[in-house]
């Protein structure tokens, strides 16, 4: 099995969850998400989504958006989103939205305004998927690979129009 190269995009608020999925994903996967202390929050806005995407983003081929109640606020999720879609040398990463168990109302119902706004764009187009965390962590070895072999076979459906963030929005 070839190990694909996951970058894991998520709200610090929900950082237990992105190391439970790091640990679960270790053994299969190349982890190419960042880590607190990987980027100094002093330096500019455009030096930290330079560093994101030329050290993370671009080199992964599978993008997993962890989906809480605020990540939707959030720039660095948005310009990870951006840099993972954005074809590149290496072509467009898949990607994937996995909404927490924090979103959900019931096993399937969930408030549409959590999803990033970039992330629901290709949805609606049909190049990103969604699934729920329990789906994603029973799954997560069909629904990679799936988003995967969709990072070639639905380019044609990416949807990078809107306009990077440029501040986190209040929830």
């Amino acid at each position: 099995m070839v190990k694909h190269k996951i970058f894991i995009s998520f709200h610090s608020i929900d950082a237990d969850y992105k190391i439970y999925l790091s640990d679960l994903l270790k053994d299969n996967y190349i982890n190419m998400s960042v880590d607190d202390g990987d980027y100094n929050p002093l330096n500019s806005d455009e030096y930290i989504k330079r560093l994101i995407r030329e050290e993370r983003v671009t080199n992964s081929s599978v993008i997993i958006v962890l989906i809480g109640e605020n990540t939707r606020y959030r720039k660095h999720v948005d310009w990870e989103i951006y840099a993972g879609i954005a074809r590149s040398i290496n072509g467009a990463s898949g990607l994937i939205g996995v909404l927490l168990p924090t979103v959900l109302r019931s096993a399937y119902f969930y408030d549409p305004i959590c999803i990033p706004e970039r992330l629901q764009d290709n949805i609606n187009s049909g190049y990103a998927r969604i699934c729920t965390w329990n789906d994603f962590i029973i799954n997560y070895k069909n629904i990679i690979e799936q988003a995967f072999v969709d990072r070639v076979n639905k380019d044609h459906l990416i949807d990078n129009s809107r306009l990077q963030m440029k501040e986190n929005e209040i929830a």
